[in-house]
């Protein structure tokens, strides 16, 4: 319910029973009369007297930092304060108050306690100016200091005190209570450039300008060494910059002489030359040993091959050519894609079976582990037929002396003068042990490891991983890889040192001639070789994939 007329809104009474309070007849901020009649005129000032802080510090706060901000040149009478311009109450319009903080007691706050737009307003008429729309950055004490030190040293001139006194410097708050504003009466403002300038003949040259300029300016000096700031500290450098922060020269690509620069191609003759020494050397070195009656006694006792068993076949029958020729063509393909699949980054076309769709592998690897199928089927049948037809007893020691009649092999090929070749009926005892690891260690050891990081292999078989961890076989696989390599060159170079037309003829024509039949054999089997290096790329092997699976591009 609105309440007109200017009559004071009472509440609920203050004791059980009693009259809403304030009691009727009370105006608006007139004090109560019932606690006027029994509080004497002392006791009011008392209460005036004893306000909070809190209240005066809210009327001094305003005027004190306008005060303070914009340093006005006219200062606060000393005695003045904001508590004492709010003691006068305003006529008109009273603050609103409310309960007594003490029980019994005038309601709070005080009956002569004023609002604080009227604080602002006497603590303005007081004396304190309002603050201006511009305001001027402060002086620094250590400035106005070196002014006023300079002022007193050396006395302005007459242009100097006329421009000082076009413009006075302002001054502000005095520094301690009751004194004089701050900065004294007889400090001057800082000269411009202009003044200092102006005060040099237009006719000196720029040294006499220079050295009337550095006589006027104040040198601004550090307080804590006394050393002028635009010189550096005596104190030894401590902190220098990174390894990053200095500028390295640009280093201009070193001409290149085809694939190699120049340094390269030292270091490549360099090492050349190095080996070519190293080898002439064990020559030297195996030759002289071979010639002492030991190396003699050796060589006679072990020729580099010893007698196969009885029933033992001769010659190489048709099939082996043909498998020879088989497992060259796959285990070039597979070196090849094997190389590309370990250095793929991103594939640019997948393969998935049919029958798992989530399954995708790159068509590279695709194609890898389908020649690995087709090396694995082959390989399997050439161990049979080894074994149907007695042609295991070539290439399986059947005697210890397989080991001293391949050292002597070996020393018989480092020396130059290689043992006799005849391989159509019987391999020194080197090439034994070759063929053997090659057929019965490294194929194995390849065709293992590959399954185990292969599609085939069982994925929530936690048991067989942990016994036989993936890491295992790649750390296997790619050494595997290299002895094949080495294994391929050595052969090669070996069947072309060694007789080139008889040893094609054992490969590829199966017979125990010299003659170009097996050379040109061994030509066409390059070239389809090349054929097929040629043709692997998606192009071609998309088509043949999606006959037994699914090709996408991603």
């Amino acid at each position: 319910m609105a309440t007109f007329g200017g009559t004071l809104r009472r509440g609920l009474p203050r004791t059980p029973g009693g009259e809403p309070w304030p009691p009727a007849g009370v105006a608006p901020g007139a004090p109560d009369p019932a606690t006027a009649v029994e509080a004497p005129a002392a006791t009011e000032a008392a209460v005036v007297t004893e306000a909070p802080a809190e209240l005066v510090a809210a009327a001094e706060a305003p005027a004190v930092e306008r005060a303070r901000n914009e340093r006005d040149e006219t200062p606060v009478p000393a005695g003045t304060s904001a508590a004492a311009a709010a003691g006068t109450a305003a006529p008109g319009r009273s603050i609103r108050r409310g309960l007594p903080r003490v029980p019994g007691g005038e309601p709070w706050p005080p009956a002569s306690t004023a609002p604080p737009a009227q604080v602002a307003q006497n603590v303005a008429s007081a004396g304190v100016d309002a603050p201006t729309a511009t305001r001027e950055p402060a002086t620094p004490s250590v400035q106005v200091s070196q002014t006023a030190a300079t002022a007193e040293a050396n006395p302005p001139s007459a242009p100097a005190e006329a421009a000082r006194g076009a413009k006075a410097l302002r001054r502000g708050l005095p520094r301690v209570p009751g004194g004089e504003p701050w900065p004294p009466a007889g400090v001057a403002p800082t000269a411009p450039a202009a003044a200092t300038t102006a005060a040099v003949p237009a006719a000196a040259p720029a040294e006499a300008a220079a050295e009337a300029a550095a006589s006027t300016a104040p040198a601004v000096r550090s307080t804590a060494t006394g050393v002028p700031l635009s010189q550096p500290l005596p104190y030894p450098h401590t902190v220098w910059e990174g390894a990053n922060a200095r500028v390295h020269p640009v280093r201009r690509e070193a001409r290149r002489i085809g694939p190699f620069t120049g340094r390269q191609w030292s270091l490549l003759i360099l090492g050349g030359a190095a080996l070519l020494y190293a080898a002439a050397m064990a020559v030297f070195a195996v030759r002289w040993l071979l010639s002492t009656s030991w190396g003699v006694d050796f060589i006679a006792a072990f020729p580099g091959e010893y007698h196969l068993p009885e029933g033992a076949p001769v010659g190489f029958p048709a099939w082996l050519g043909w498998q020879h020729f088989f497992n060259v063509f796959l285990m070039v393909l597979i070196i090849r894609t094997g190389l590309t699949v370990r250095t793929e980054k991103r594939p640019t076309v997948f393969w998935s079976p049919r029958s798992n769709g989530r399954r995708k592998i790159s068509l590279n690897l695709w194609f890898h582990q389908s020649l690995d199928i087709l090396w694995l089927v082959n390989g399997a049948i050439f161990v049979v037929l080894l074994f149907v037809t007695g042609q295991w007893m070539r290439i399986v020691p059947t005697s210890w002396e397989v080991f001293p009649n391949a050292l002597s092999a070996a020393l018989q090929y480092v020396s130059l003068d290689w043992p006799t070749e005849n391989g159509w009926v019987n391999y020194n005892s080197l090439q034994q042990l070759a063929y053997f690891t090659t057929v019965f260690l490294a194929a194995p050891l390849a065709a293992i490891t590959g399954v185990r990081m292969s599609g085939v292999w069982p994925k929530n078989a936690a048991g067989l991983n942990k016994a036989y961890p993936v890491e295992w076989a790649r750390a296997v696989h790619f050494p595997v890889m290299l002895y094949f390599v080495l294994f391929i060159f050595v052969h090669v170079v070996l069947v072309f040192a060694t007789g080139a037309l008889r040893n094609l003829n054992h490969m590829y024509a199966a017979q125990d001639a010299i003659n170009w039949v097996g050379f040109w054999i061994f030509a066409l089997s390059l070239l389809v070789i090349a054929a097929a290096w040629i043709a692997a790329r998606p192009l071609v092997l998309a088509p043949i994939a999606r006959l037994f699976g699914k090709v996408s591009g991603r």
